[in-house]
């Protein structure tokens, strides 16, 4: 499927100041997208980032089990001949996995059409976008994150192409996680199709761009909290009522334990009044009576 659209990319310079729109090259952004050319170049990437080492040994290989281990016939068990067999502990695997390559071979032209379509598929979404020029003269991390917070794409993938190879601007961008840096040349489709936005140096497509003076950045505007509503302001006399309040409970808690105190005190008086009328009491009982003569 092909449409015959011109396509425009919004352009920045290096430090997120918009210039105007660049028409992308029409041999390459003709709208064309392959989707079944693109799922093969994709599944065959990853197939061959696989290492295929995966290895198990069958029983010719394990160490030992060369004798019987007990006679053929007379012990009552089943007849065994090595205990290396697949059905013993410590035995060789059966159909294991043994090392393969798992590379997957895709012509040319295949992948160039596939490469082709992944562009497409993002110029379709307004996913491309141009920079002038990355001219760093040494790694730096936080000119690459400020570029992409001024483009908005903080919680996006975002997949730099530089013209040729540019150590300075790919040592800036290892250390994000959503970043990934590549030469134009080497791009995939693999890489477009996993990133959200692709931002392409000028040159890489034959652009050249005067430079442009840079513009700082619109400080951006917090959205305001909501205001609780505020509650009415108590009186002067509601303040005294509560106060007086306070003092009256504070009393109350010190007078507790005061009076506590003094119940258990009249507690203890009432029992040593009883006990010794209890004492004579069982004296009387206990003495013995006089006889009358």
């Amino acid at each position: 499927m092909a449409d015959t659209t011109n396509f425009q990319a919004a352009t920045y310079t290096s430090g997120g100041t918009q210039r105007e729109a660049v028409a992308l090259p029409e041999t390459l952004f003709d709208g064309t997208i392959n989707m079944p050319v693109m799922h093969q170049a994709v599944k065959a990437f990853m197939a061959n980032q696989r290492q295929g080492n995966a290895a198990t040994k069958i029983r010719k290989y394990v160490t030992g089990g060369n004798q019987k281990p007990w006679k053929q016939k007379g012990t009552g068990r089943a007849r065994q001949g090595s205990t290396r067999a697949p059905h013993w502990v410590g035995g060789g695997t059966v159909f294991g996995p043994t090392p393969r390559s798992y590379a997957e071979y895709v012509p040319r032209q295949v992948r160039a059409l596939a490469r082709k379509s992944a562009f497409n598929a993002r110029a379709k979404e307004d996913a491309v976008f141009v920079i002038d020029a990355f001219n760093y003269d040494a790694p730096k991390t936080s000119k690459l994150v400020a570029l992409i917070s001024r483009l908005g794409l903080e919680n996006q993938k975002v997949l730099i192409l530089t013209d040729g190879v540019k150590p300075n601007v790919h040592l800036s961008g290892r250390n994000l996680p959503t970043v990934h840096v590549l030469p134009y040349s080497d791009v995939s489709t693999y890489h477009i199709l996993w990133s959200d936005v692709v931002l392409i140096e000028a040159g890489a497509i034959g652009h050249t761009l005067a430079p442009v003076a840079e513009t700082e950045a619109a400080p951006r505007v917090k959205a305001e909290k909501k205001s609780r509503p505020a509650k009415a302001a108590k009186t002067a006399a509601e303040r005294e009522e509560a106060t007086e309040k306070k003092s009256a409970r504070k009393a109350a808690k010190k007078a507790a334990p005061a009076a506590k105190k003094s119940a258990a005190k009249k507690a203890t008086a009432k029992s040593a009044a009883k006990k010794p009328a209890a004492k004579k009491s069982a004296a009387k009982k206990a003495a013995p009576k006089k006889k009358e003569k």
